[in-house]
């Protein structure tokens, strides 16, 4: 099996992603077949590990995916040198109430496969104090194996030595040491990075990431400490674990303002035998004619809302596919489906219209967390009644929404959410994006 780490964090923050895009391109660069891993629900960070790697990310998910589903996405390391996976959050930050395998903790994924993790700890002012940081972790859990740490953001020579020193006293082993540099940071937007395609420079800032990490890590030992992935799936079972892709021919828009799509969802479709059609509603392409279904994954539709406004054959192609065939968006490709969408200025731009949605980023407010939603509706590939488990994280808030509700929608506690979706006639969109599904 192939050996694998996780780099995770105490907390968000704290430089794990850069850690982890760096060691991407420095092992890729000594030859090796590096696969990575994001856990949680994240979109974004999968697109830089692509962009590290030359490897589609794949994302690792304890609260929603059945273990049959986690095992086998896990295997896609299979023909792989190495498995790096990059927590989310804090090593063991949580839903409070479990889901599939766990409570979606990045030490859910650590157990599970038996990788040891690889601390990164952001020892900016402190010194030896760090190490008791490192201790607590690594003693927190018996069954999650904590290899060492990598320190960031170090000051001095004389601070470095400090907190090896720290750390030699409890006995946590140090990988590396790296010097606090504010040119390596990556821009943010509110739901996280900005995307990597926005980054005109990024394969220069990538090389430059894994410079430093070379200069001040040792990467031998860091693959020495990897440990084979303990879980039972194979590459070969996905199209048995995952759900029936949701129509034969799918037409999948696919540019900067929507482009969160989950690499497994996509996978899975294309291993049932499905045909993905990409197309660009920014650059006013319609979808294909002979698409079964159009699909508008999430993304960031309303720093693009005045270009949609104005893209008026992809408008026709949708509203005319829509007569006859199901239209599905998701958080904001339901936005797009809408009557409007009013930008931060307040500014209201014409959507679709296929559903009464009115939304707005005037009036934020953050919508985050794992969902679970029982459909009351047909939706593309499924049947009222079923259930589905994903994640939901916008700032828009709802002005209208005069459709019938697509599901009964709940969060991780099981307290009922009023971002229910909506469906009419053969358009359906809800603001959760569909990880698996839950039964």
């Amino acid at each position: 099996m192939t050996p694998g780490l996780l780099v995770a964090a105490p907390a968000s923050g704290t430089g794990k992603t850069t850690v982890m895009l760096g060691l991407l391109r420095a092992l890729r660069d000594d030859g090796l077949v590096v696969q990575p891993f994001k856990c949680g629900p994240d979109y974004i960070d999968p697109g830089f590990h692509r962009a590290a790697s030359r490897r589609a990310s794949y994302n690792l998910d304890s609260w929603a995916m059945p273990p049959a589903i986690l095992d086998t996405i896990a295997a896609r390391s299979s023909d792989a040198d190495l498995a790096l996976a990059e927590g989310s959050m804090g090593l063991f930050d949580g839903v409070a109430t479990p889901g599939a395998v766990g409570n979606g903790a990045s030490a859910d994924i650590a157990r599970r496969m038996g990788w040891p993790v690889v601390l990164v700890i952001d020892v900016s002012g402190q010194a030896q104090s760090a190490a008791a940081t490192a201790l607590g972790f690594s003693r927190y859990d018996p069954s999650v194996t904590v290899a060492g740490v990598i320190l960031n953001r170090v000051a001095s020579d004389r601070h470095e030595r400090l907190a090896r020193s720290g750390m030699a006293a409890a006995g946590i082993r140090v990988f590396g040491a790296l010097p606090r540099r504010g040119d390596l940071k990556l821009p943010e937007r509110h739901l996280g990075l900005v995307q990597a395609i926005e980054h005109p420079e990024l394969e220069v800032q990538i090389d430059a990431y894994a410079a430093f990490l070379r200069a001040h890590v040792d990467l031998p030992a860091l693959r020495a400490a990897a440990v084979a992935n303990q879980a039972t799936g194979t590459p070969g079972d996905m199209p048995a674990v995952w759900q029936r892709p949701p129509a034969q021919r799918i037409a999948l828009a696919q540019d900067a303002a929507f482009s969160f799509t989950y690499a497994h969802v996509l996978e899975g479709w294309r291993h049932a035998g499905a045909e993905i059609l990409p197309f660009s509603p920014l650059a006013d392409e319609a979808p294909a004619r002979h698409a079964d279904l159009v699909w508008l994954p999430g993304g960031y539709p309303e720093l693009h809302a005045g270009r949609l406004a104005q893209a008026g054959n992809f408008r026709a192609a949708l509203v005319e596919h829509a007569r006859t065939r199901p239209v599905h968006g998701e958080c904001g490709g339901y936005m797009a489906l809408g009557e409007a969408l009013i930008d931060a200025g307040g500014v209201a731009h014409r959507m679709a219209g296929l559903l009464g949605l009115v939304t707005s980023y005037a009036q934020r407010k953050m919508h985050l967390g794992y969902r679970r939603a029982a459909l009351q509706a047909p939706m593309a590939g499924f049947a009222a009644g079923d259930l589905l488990a994903g994640h939901e994280f916008h700032y828009s808030t709802i002005i209208e929404q005069p459709d019938a509700p697509l599901a009964r929608v709940a969060d991780a506690q099981g307290a009922a959410v009023p971002e229910t979706g909506s469906h009419r006639g053969h358009a359906t969109g809800s603001f959760f994006h569909m990880i698996a599904a839950a039964g």
